[in-house]
């Protein structure tokens, strides 16, 4: 059965990005952490693919995975995101999971660049919003009266 975000494959729109963050997924424990147990892939504005994994620490100096994509994407010499996804797969049963971006990664997102409103944030295989849809009351207060 298709519907109307089904590919003639029998696959969804985001399938291919999902399936490129989940193979970033590289968990790794360190004592009581886990690190790369969240990864992400972000498009940019140019088409390029920048990845990222989380890094866990015990003293919250740690960072998501959309931050260290983001890192990657400057370092590249971009701002500008066209999509990002974030996956974790459970390690019990295997199941991979859409992340949505934490409320400090969408500000991040935010203020890297002022049109990564518009960043599609994948959700699921075939839900995305941009990411103002996310961030809601971003703007600045109009000063009272």
């Amino acid at each position: 059965m298709t519907g109307p975000d089904t590919m003639l494959d029998g696959s969804q729109p985001h399938d291919a990005l999902i399936a490129e963050a989940a193979g970033v997924l590289r968990p790794h424990r360190v004592s009581d952490r886990l690190f790369g147990d969240v990864a992400c892939v972000l498009v940019s504005g140019s088409g390029q693919h920048h990845h990222g994994v989380c890094i866990d620490t015990g003293s919250g100096t740690g960072f998501c995975a959309e931050h260290a994509a983001i890192a990657a994407m400057v370092t590249a010499g971009e701002y500008s995101i066209a999509s990002i996804v974030a996956v974790w797969r459970k390690v019990e049963s295997g199941q991979l999971f859409v992340l949505p971006p934490c409320g400090r990664c969408r500000e991040f997102i935010r203020q890297i660049d002022p049109g990564n409103l518009r960043t599609r944030v994948i959700l699921g295989r075939a839900e995305a919003r941009p990411l103002a849809d996310l961030l809601p009351r971003w703007e600045w207060p109009e000063p009272l009266t």
